[in-house]
């Protein structure tokens, strides 16, 4: 897997493994790299809100056990790579579009592949954007990014015959999810600490999804599957358990980690980086007894 670059300063970054394992994991919304042309007009502080903040820091642990892990450098609000890349909201163009636009429920609200506002009623620019603007997103920040989630995940299949891939992200501390028993890390937060993202069991196997579930069950954390966060472009574009091609979204309560309104690491970010990893080991264990040709090693 040596024909992508392991660093595009700015765009993405990717940590390998000595040892593959046919596992890749991503997180495409922790960037903290503002590009210069961004011209927004909202406050920055709204727009830090809108990252998965410091995900890619909780999951750092992944090539010491064997993971590809790729990370974006921009930020989501920037251009969305969980976005088909025809998700354009046409109001927010100063100009007409030179192909067919496809915009989805989300880019109607505003969040889209390129982001209109930052929370309701509040814009992140004081203008329209011009179709060569988002032209250079999509040719120098989305198309590379997808280039190397595509590429880490075509060569694991080469490899192995088979690949998994986990899209990380976090959600706000509430939300759309009524109360489920909790630890007792954050009471009364009304959102579970993981949302297991599958498409409907479209984009992995279901036994999968449950098995997941329940390695995070086990180390004492509530878990949904797919409310409110079924998965998006990543693992749309991504799968086919058909032939061996799984992917799954994992959604990370805020609360556990983040102060949201600090916009700071909170005193269980530790503990909660601790549990990803026992989850890593636990998953990799998994991993290895489900291919092939890794049992046979």
């Amino acid at each position: 897997m040596q024909n992508i670059k392991d660093h595009s300063p700015g765009v993405y970054r990717i940590a390998r493994p000595q040892e593959p394992l046919p596992l890749i994991y991503d997180s495409p919304h922790s960037g903290r790299v503002y590009p210069a042309d961004f011209d927004y007009a909202c406050d920055e502080g709204l727009l830090r809100r809108g990252e998965d903040n410091y995900v890619d820091e909780l999951i750092a642990h992944a090539p010491a056990h064997g993971i590809h892990l790729l990370c974006a450098d921009f930020p989501r609000t920037y251009i969305d790579v969980n976005r088909a890349d025809n998700d354009i909201e046409p109001d927010i163009l100063a100009t007409a579009w030179p192909a067919p636009l496809n915009p989805t429920e989300r880019a109607l609200s505003g969040i889209g592949l390129i982001r209109r506002e930052i929370k309701p009623g509040i814009p992140v620019y004081n203008r329209k954007l011009s179709v060569s603007e988002i032209t250079q997103r999509l040719e120098n920040y989305y198309i590379p990014y997808h280039s190397a989630i595509r590429d880490l995940l075509d060569q694991s299949y080469d490899l192995f015959g088979q690949v998994w891939h986990i899209n990380w992200h976090s959600m706000p501390s509430l939300g759309a999810v009524g109360p489920l028993p909790h630890s007792g890390r954050r009471p009364g937060s009304g959102q579970p600490d993981f949302v297991l993202g599958d498409r409907n069991g479209t984009s992995c196997w279901p036994d999968f999804t449950n098995d997941i579930k329940d390695l995070l069950k086990n180390l004492g954390y509530s878990v949904a599957i797919n409310t409110p966060y079924k998965g998006v472009e990543l693992v749309r574009r991504y799968s086919n358990p058909n032939a061996g091609r799984a992917s799954l979204q994992i959604e990370i309560n805020k609360g556990l980690y983040w102060n949201e309104r600090r916009l700071e690491k909170n005193s269980n970010f530790n503990a909660l980086k601790d549990d990803l990893e026992k989850f890593t080991c636990s998953l990799c264990r998994y991993i290895s007894a489900q291919s092939p040709r890794l049992a046979a090693d």
